[in-house]
């Protein structure tokens, strides 16, 4: 079976409760690829209806969430070697993880020894600094990877006072500098704009769109005191709709091709649930924006 080098159409990440109606839809022609949290998936034991998934020609893409590319030490060689060997499980053309630190460790060796877990994806200082560690970091990873690595954007409700560059400038020195692949998270774009009180879609429009291999999208909570909760757990708001609307107009006003633009969910997931949130992705990816919007 052939797999796509990138992917691409609309998709849903796997979970098990709805993993019969990916299948279906799998069958039907209707789903060309999905993604897998790394750290839940053995890759000796691969759930039998992701391997069949695999088998039937479904792109699969092991997702991290735990390697903690931003943070002070080098990804942990056992981590990486996790993500390499469901990458070739998978015949994955690609695996990706996040623009963020997670932990803080007291020794060298943060598998064994004093570690501070933060439980959440935190994100980096975005200054010059900041950025070389994550450069280290990232092509350590590259090294140790048998596919290209691609780094999502993080909901970050936070800016850090010593930040000498903007979400955009940072990412794309970081694709400048490493040649890294993007996961672009609109969701999460949409909630650190809300936080930084920076507009959303001048924002998206900045970002290295011919670096995204992929495209999240994911349901929230917007809170009475203005702020967005990414909680990947309610339905997709209307803003973050309209960024997948304007995000898929960019492409083609630029003449690219539009990357595969993937759901995620992680609560309340049930076939009812994710039916009709994917039916409200595929109507934004069909609607249409002001040419002007599309730039």
């Amino acid at each position: 079976m052939v797999r796509d080098p990138a992917p691409h159409g609309t998709a849903v990440a796997w979970r098990r409760p709805v993993a019969d109606l990916l299948a279906a839809w799998a069958a039907a022609g209707d789903l060309s690829f999905t993604e897998v949290v790394a750290e839940n998936v053995d890759p000796g034991h691969l759930p039998a209806d992701l391997a069949a998934l695999r088998d039937a020609g479904v792109t699969v893409v092991p997702h991290g969430v735990t390697l903690g590319l931003a943070g002070a030490g080098l990804p942990h060689p056992r981590r990486l070697a996790h993500l390499a060997a469901l990458a070739e499980a998978f015949d994955a053309p690609l695996v990706s993880e996040h623009v963020a630190f997670v932990r803080a460790a007291a020794t060298p060796d943060p598998l064994h020894g004093d570690v501070l877990e933060a439980g959440h994806l935190l994100p980096p200082p975005r200054t010059a600094d900041s950025l070389d560690v994550l450069v280290e970091n990232v092509r350590a990873a590259q090294a140790a990877l048998p596919v290209p690595l691609a780094v999502e954007n993080i909901a970050a409700l936070f800016t850090w006072p010593e930040d000498t560059l903007d979400e955009p400038a940072f990412l794309t020195a970081l694709v400048e500098r490493t040649g890294c692949r993007l996961v672009l998270d609109v969701a999460n774009l949409h909630a650190s704009a809300v936080a930084r009180g920076t507009d959303p879609v001048a924002d998206l429009l900045r970002f290295p769109l011919e670096a995204v291999a992929y495209v999240h999208v994911a349901g929230g909570q917007e809170r009475p005191d203005g702020l967005y909760l990414d909680t990947h757990a309610h339905p997709m708001v209307p803003p973050v709709l309209g960024l997948v609307t304007t995000l898929v107009a960019a492409y083609r006003h630029r003449g690219l091709p539009v990357p595969g633009i993937m759901l995620e969910r992680d609560e309340d997931v049930t076939p009812e649930a994710i039916s009709s949130e994917y039916d409200a992705l595929r109507a934004a990816v069909a609607a249409r924006v002001p040419a002007e919007l599309g730039r």
